[in-house]
């Protein structure tokens, strides 16, 4: 399966860090983000990459160039105005194929085993990885029911920014920005997202805060 990792966001709640530093080539441990997640993603399997690129984009290019250095080969999909997650992955969908791929968040850190992940079974259009509720998110995104599909009541878990997705949940997106929570709603109404539980090391670098209990951590 190729890859998407999304890369394309301003980060402004990590301002100052931000501004001059795309929130994906922040460092913990002395290594970008982004580096993590691809060089794991290749250790599981999974060599072909799609990056997004909006803010900063140049410096994520400039720092990983065509993925040779990490094992990985990587093609870019520029943004002209930031098309949120749901449309960025629609942009790319003519470097993604038509097979299932992985979504990978790049402002997360996580222990995660990527080589967990597989193609979906028949007739589901998608399939996240779910962690317990951080405290800027308590009541959570969706339920996991008794047969390993998402629902949106009982006792929420929230979405890690992992996934595999189905080309097919993007037919008849329109061009533009919009959120994939949007496409995520509609195809657990119809019975065809699944999910899973993560329980081991996941966090969120969506603040200053964040990073800095992550640097202490991790770094």
């Amino acid at each position: 399966m190729k890859i998407m990792i999304l890369a394309a966001g301003e980060g402004r709640r990590l301002h100052p860090l931000t501004q001059v530093t795309p929130k994906p080539l922040l460092q913990v441990g002395g290594k970008h983000l982004i580096e993590r997640h691809i060089e794991r993603l290749v250790a599981a399997g999974f060599t072909t990459a799609v990056i997004n690129l909006f803010h900063l984009g140049h410096e994520i290019e400039l720092a990983l160039g065509d993925g040779n250095k990490l094992g990985a080969e990587i093609s870019y999909s520029k943004e002209t105005q930031l098309l949120e997650t749901g449309g960025g992955i629609a942009n790319a969908m003519g470097l993604l194929g038509q097979d299932d791929f992985i979504v990978v968040n790049g402002d997360i850190y996580t222990d995660f085993d990527f080589s967990c992940l597989n193609s979906l079974a028949p007739g589901l259009l998608g399939h996240l990885v779910m962690v317990d509720n951080p405290v800027h998110h308590p009541e959570g995104d969706f339920a996991i029911n008794d047969e390993g599909l998402l629902k949106k009541e009982g006792a929420c878990l929230t979405y890690a920014g992992i996934s595999v997705l189905s080309p097919r949940l993007f037919i008849g997106c329109d061009p533009g920005p919009f959120p994939l929570l949007d496409l995520l709603v509609s195809a657990i109404s119809s019975g065809k997202l699944s999910g899973e539980h993560y329980e081991g090391f996941w966090t969120d670098v969506g603040t200053l805060d964040s990073f800095e209990e992550l640097q202490t951590q991790r770094g």
